[in-house]
């Protein structure tokens, strides 16, 4: 029989890196939020890789990070090795990574939320959800009915969740927990459309079961970065990681089982990620490769469980152990835990609006890998935007809508919510035209006024802020009017760069403007250079060195900015509208566009319909 259990401001469902973020940024806007979770010993599990960060996916975190959320700065707490990637290219690509203690990880996220003021984070499986005058009801599995004026819908892999390991498969989360069919059972009933999509993770193999002699070594950073512009401290490098290669009797083994993986016996219905695919997916798309690169990572400090990166697979488990011990220094390998192939639920993520709220569900919100995501970064950027604007929507303000041209966050969700995705959509500094302005490095600049603007920022943080930039400004002064002379000693500098001698005295902007050198080589030739922070030399240098190619991104911005301004009234029929192809007013209706810019974008609608709808528009417009 059903009882009432409480009133909330705001609900979330599920405590993985959407849930949380979500959760901690409603309740730290003022609005009270509860997180259900089917089990609290697991809140912030890692259980596809024990690592937070990556290409594009450190821009998330750090973004995350200057809006306010809380992921950056517990990664750094339980770093175990730091390496920042790409740095043989541009800083446009560089992006942080780093190994994670991730039971700590999941241990402190946990402890985070239950001392954060407005929130409850409570155990229980949601059975149901429905709409009852302005309210949103769940209801648990002990039957208790909680009412919220917004609820976020974070799932991850739990909704409707099937594991597929050979011929064996099973309903159940990740890391054997317990599935959420219920609530899919739910969401069928509102009518949101779900689909299937998979994904995967490697086996686990015991640390003392491997022969490190055989294996290269992988160290982490000599001068380490941390994720969290709020961490004093570089993180310390505890660990090291090893790198191994697969072989072709790995490869053989592979194609003789291959008629026994679900993915290939067509069990498996789901589709699985195109940048992230499983071991014997690699074999059949890369035929011609003769071996494969795989790392060898800690999963933490008090544990001998080791990752093996690469590896994921869906075959049996005796195939699993066959190919494993193929590989040089796993030939003895131990495997603690089978890989496997999970099958879930989520949304086509083009039924939500760009503040991640339900087009035609007002109070419904989705985050993380619920909208057709993959990754803990791409998951914790949308639960921290939904759980901003369920708790904004609570009190009455416009919702927060980040844009391209501003953050990878913003390109994430445009790129979910306007184009969709046909398989598990992951970040990639190669989805934004404008990732020479989105830097990692400079992501507090760019976000921080606004986490301060939302009320995310606290008031010591915004302070400590300015003056940064202020450091940055006075900097950029000095050295735009500093002038060196050519000694002997710098013309020799120079030459060993590879670029030309001076000829005269020239300005130490002139210098820094050639792309071999660096802030550091010019130190022994700025005797009055200030003692600042590494952070306040890298801004001026990437300033000065890009500053041509940064202008032509910020125009290309202005542009983009300039066709977002021009808003579509929610309520237009599209199909009333003259000058309109019908395929462009097929999508137009189903995505339904919040304005110009974001319209052009939809897939199927050309410049001419995008002509056409402004001239509609404006004379919208003018009959006002």
């Amino acid at each position: 029989m059903e009882y009432f259990g409480g009133k909330y401001d705001v609900i979330v469902i599920g405590a993985g890196h959407a849930g949380i973020e979500a959760g901690l940024a409603s309740a730290r806007l003022g609005a009270s939020t509860a997180v259900f979770t089917i089990n609290l010993d697991w809140v912030g599990n890692m259980p596809c890789n024990p690592s937070i960060g990556g290409t594009s996916k450190g821009h998330l975190v750090r973004e995350i990070d200057a809006l306010g959320g809380e992921m950056g700065k517990t990664a750094d707490k339980y770093c175990l090795q730091s390496r920042m990637l790409n740095l043989g290219k541009g800083p446009a690509v560089h992006s942080l990574r780093a190994q994670i203690d991730r039971r700590e990880y999941s241990a402190g996220m946990k402890h985070t939320m239950e001392t954060t003021e407005n929130l409850d984070i409570r155990q229980g499986e949601i059975v149901d959800l429905y709409k009852d005058g302005d309210d949103w009801c769940v209801v648990t599995k002990l039957e208790a009915v909680f009412r919220a004026k917004s609820v976020v819908l974070a799932t991850g892999t739990f909704l409707g969740g099937r594991v597929y390991i050979g011929d064996v498969s099973y309903e159940s989360g990740p890391d054997g927990m317990f599935p959420a069919n219920e609530l899919s059972k739910a969401l069928y009933r509102l009518n949101i459309p779900l689909r299937r999509f998979k994904t995967g993770t490697p086996s686990r193999v015991n640390r003392r079961s491997i022969d490190f002699s055989e294996l290269e070594v992988q160290n982490g950073d000599e001068r380490t970065v941390p994720f969290s512009f709020e961490t004093d401290s570089a993180p310390e490098n505890k660990v090291v990681c090893h790198i191994t290669y697969t072989n072709e009797n790995t490869k053989n083994i592979i194609l003789k089982n291959l008629h026994r993986s679900p993915m290939y016996s067509g069990r498996i219905e789901g589709k699985g990620p195109r940048y992230c695919p499983s071991f014997e997916d690699k074999i059949v798309r890369f035929a011609d490769k003769q071996r494969h690169q795989l790392f060898i990572e800690p999963c933490g400090e008090n544990t001998e469980e080791m990752y093996l990166q690469g590896l994921s697979s869906s075959l049996p488990e005796d195939v699993q152990l066959d190919f494993i011990h193929t590989i040089k220094g796993l030939e003895n390998a131990m495997v603690m835990r089978p890989a496997y192939a999970i099958e879930y639920d989520c949304v086509d993520p083009t039924a939500l609006k760009a503040s991640l709220e339900f087009n035609d569900m007002d109070g419904l919100f989705g985050a993380g890998q619920f909208n057709g995501s993959s990754g803990y970064e791409e998951a914790a950027a949308q639960g921290l935007i939904a759980g901003i604007n369920a708790a904004r929507r609570v009190q009455g303000k416009e919702p927060v809508i980040l844009d391209r041209g501003g953050s990878y966050i913003g390109t994430l969700i445009d790129d979910l919510v306007t184009k969709g995705c046909t398989d598990p959509y992951r970040m990639m500094t190669s989805r934004s035209e404008y990732r020479l302005v989105l830097r990692q490095d400079n992501a507090d600049l760019r976000l921080t006024p606004l986490g301060y603007e939302i009320g995310l920022i606290s008031e010591d943080r915004y302070a400590k802020f300015k003056e940064k930039t202020e450091l940055i400004e006075n900097e950029m002064q000095r050295v735009t009017s500093l002038s060196v002379a050519p000694s002997e000693d710098l013309q020799k500098m120079l030459e060993s760069k590879g670029t030309s001698r001076l000829k005269t005295g020239c300005k130490m902007i002139e210098i820094l403007r050639r792309p071999q050198i660096t802030y550091e080589d010019l130190e022994p030739f700025d005797t009055n250079r200030p003692d600042l922070p590494y952070e306040i030399f890298e801004q001026v240098e990437i300033s000065i060195k890009y500053e041509g190619y940064i202008k032509k991104q910020e125009a290309q911005i202005k542009e983009m900015r300039r066709l977002e301004a021009k808003k579509i009234p929610e309520n237009i029929d599209y199909f009333a509208l003259k000058g309109l192809r019908l395929e462009a007013v097929e999508k137009l209706s189903k995505i339904r566009p919040q304005n110009l810019g974001q319209a052009g974008r939809i897939s199927g609608v050309n410049p001419a319909d995008i002509t056409a709808l402004n001239i509609i528009l404006e004379s919208m417009d003018d009959d006002r």
